[in-house]
């Protein structure tokens, strides 16, 4: 098992641990602040020991980290491990503002089946099945998630189910969902977003979420 020291503090950007198993070029780390891909959020991008991580990969309880062929590393020593935070910052912001939406689709449209997620830097987005164009449905969408952003909720996170690191996030008053990705302390961290409708297939819609930051510029549909 790794120790996923980004649970505990999700805003740090540096981390001193050991390496814990190497095999060629996959190695393993006692602790880390490094995420790996994982219901839809993308990976940090960074180093450990000096190196640039290629790819980060979890199993189970477990995080392996690729690095490029060559490196040095050896079981047992002790290594730094730093982070984009920029990236991490946007990641997080993003990964919320879609778990955002996706809760007001449920709790204002029933039980509608997500059959994908994706979360990047620039945007988020969300894959459903739904019969028709969800056009006419985001602009009310749109302003209920940014009236819940910006009242500034605490956003609580911790275990279900700790020795299966089943983890869950919660606003009092609004929901508990299962949730194992990084996430800001509170929706004002968010900023106010903006939604973009994606026709990705007969029967299926796509909502892309972007950061109404300067220089996010998207046309809503």
């Amino acid at each position: 098992m790794t120790i996923k020291s980004f649970w505990l503090d999700p805003y740090a950007t540096s981390h001193t641990t050991q390496v814990k198993n190497v095999v060629g070029n996959d190695i393993e780390l006692n602790s880390t602040i490094f995420f790996a891909f994982s219901g839809g959020q993308e990976s940090d991008e960074g180093s450990i020991g000096g190196y640039p991580v290629i790819a980060a990969k979890k199993t189970a309880l477990s995080i392996t980290y690729t690095l490029p062929e060559g490196h040095q590393l050896e079981v047992g020593q002790s290594v730094d491990v730093l982070i984009n935070g920029e990236r991490r910052q946007r990641l997080m912001r993003l990964h919320f503002a879609a778990e955002l939406v996706l809760e007001l689709f449920y709790k204002t449209y029933g039980d509608i089946t997500k059959i994908g997620a994706h979360i990047s830097q620039d945007k988020s987005r969300i894959d459903f099945f739904w019969p028709e164009s969800i056009t006419n449905i985001l602009p009310d969408l749109a302003t209920k998630a940014n009236e819940i952003i910006l009242e500034d909720h605490q956003i609580q996170t911790g275990f279900d189910d700790e020795p299966n690191e089943r983890r869950y996030w919660k606003i009092e008053g609004f929901s508990k969902v299962p949730c194992g990705g990084t996430h800001v302390r509170s929706t004002a961290e968010i900023g106010t977003i903006r939604l973009k409708r994606v026709n990705i297939g007969k029967g299926k819609e796509r909502v892309e979420i972007y950061l109404d930051d300067a220089g996010d510029k998207v046309n809503t549909l």
